[in-house]
């Protein structure tokens, strides 16, 4: 590729950029995906439909509660609303980035939905508050290393997962809530950030408890938006 093609601010730098981004989400989350195959195949599933299940929901979390609950023999209409609770943040996060997307065309804005995981979202926020404009091809260069990743893995997990006689005794199923933590901490410079996160972990916890899972990811979220939006505006306050 000659120097002219990635000069900045050319569709191919842009890519590059994207691809660069995803680079600790790629190592981050590679574990998570072999995890998530081995799993599988635990409670019942054939590679084949655990690749397929990665492939098409392509939501980390809200896979492992799937498996969990088809190894439960639940009822298919409260594994949906489990998944969906899981996965609700997802809708906060669609609102959120919505308008940096808006001029997109239809068919780009509906294939960056489908890549807007957790990693995605935090990103295109960073990059939109420095400034700089979400193009589809930087989009594009982050998504596609991570969901391809996501997959392939998720398919070695599958495969090789049974040389693993315990993923949970070596603490792999501890590695979720270290990504999620290292994805709040992307915004601790904003306002109101570390009272709005210990609303969130508390009220999590209580539901956690109380409640049960999968309801405290989605009661956690909850309630710390009504306490983000209780509070004054910073222009009000002064």
């Amino acid at each position: 590729m000659s120097a002219e093609a990635l000069t900045e601010n050319s569709p191919a730098s842009d890519f590059w950029l994207g691809v660069r981004a995803s680079i600790p989400t790629v190592v981050a989350a590679s574990p998570f995906a072999l995890l998530f195959g081995a799993l599988a195949v635990d409670n019942g599933m054939s590679v084949t439909e655990a690749t397929l299940m990665s492939a098409t929901i392509y939501g980390g979390a809200s896979q492992m509660v799937g498996i969990e609950l088809f190894g439960h023999q639940v009822a298919p209409w409260l594994i949906v609303l489990s998944i969906f609770a899981v996965n609700f943040r997802h809708v906060l996060y669609s609102a959120s980035v919505g308008p940096r997307l808006a001029h997109w065309p239809p068919i780009k804005q509906a294939i960056a939905y489908f890549f807007l995981v957790d990693p995605q979202y935090a990103e295109a926020e960073v990059k939109s508050e420095r400034g700089e404009e979400v193009t589809f091809v930087w989009y594009m260069g982050m998504a596609l290393p991570i969901y391809i990743l996501w997959v392939a893995l998720s398919a070695a997990g599958a495969t090789f997962g049974g040389l693993i006689p315990n993923p949970h005794a070596i603490g792999l199923d501890f590695l979720l809530p270290i990504y999620f933590l290292g994805l709040v901490t992307e915004f601790r410079d904003r306002p109101l950030w570390l009272p709005v996160v210990l609303i969130s972990a508390a009220a999590s916890i209580l539901a956690y408890k109380f409640v049960g899972s999968p309801w405290h990811v989605s009661i956690g979220a909850a309630a710390g938006i009504v306490f983000a939006a209780a509070m004054p505006k910073r222009g009000a306050a002064l």
